[in-house]
């Protein structure tokens, strides 16, 4: 690994971890130099900005977040989604107060990407590989069709995620999550739409 991209990925640890413990507006580009034993203008030179460091941070904190929940469904079989499904809300039940301060922060970048073309990009890009990621975690399949599921469903948890960051008795877990996906499977058509032609 070269000294660069060392430096580069110390500056994304360190962001995470003062992420996991400061509100976003006290995550100063000082205090993640500081965290993590960089010089201040290495920020710049990485990133481009610091709004721009903390966007990639928060980016690979959700991917370690799927990766957890990938980690804990890696048992079930592939063709199972509705188990995977329902496993996948139980991890992300089970985890998601050690992962407030990356909510915060997705919550501000998703708020500052309206003005600023750099988070903004950064984002849809991590939102594009994304999806995919979730598909194939999920056992979904591959495609068009798999991918936009997946993308409701990233809607849904993100929805929810920032809802509980409100209220925590906003948050929907256990027997009500598994309540609610029954009446929507309930209320959406039994039959699988057509693929569009290739």
């Amino acid at each position: 690994m070269s000294p660069q991209h060392s430096n580069r990925a110390a500056l994304v640890d360190g962001t995470l971890r003062c992420l996991e413990r400061l509100p976003p507006e006290r995550v100063t580009a000082r205090v993640i130099a500081a965290e993590s034993r960089a010089n201040l203008a290495s920020i710049a030179y990485h990133f481009g900005s610091k709004d721009a460091l903390v966007t990639e941070a928060v980016i690979a904190g959700l991917d370690a977040w799927l990766a957890e929940v990938a980690a804990a469904l890696a048992d079930l079989a592939p063709g199972e989604p509705g188990e995977r499904l329902l496993r996948a809300f139980r991890v992300i039940e089970r985890t998601r107060r050690r992962h407030e301060g990356l909510a915060r922060a997705f919550l501000a970048a998703l708020a500052k990407a309206q003005h600023d073309a750099q988070v903004r990009s950064a984002l849809a890009t991590g939102f594009r590989r994304t999806r995919p990621a979730v598909a194939a975690v999920l056992g979904l399949g591959a495609g068009g069709p798999d991918e936009d599921a997946a993308g409701l469903l990233l809607a849904m948890f993100d929805g929810l995620l920032f809802q509980t960051l409100l209220d925590p008795r906003l948050a929907i877990e256990g027997e009500r999550m598994e309540l609610a996906l029954a009446t929507l499977a309930r209320a959406l058509p039994g039959e699988r739409p057509n693929r569009c032609p290739q």
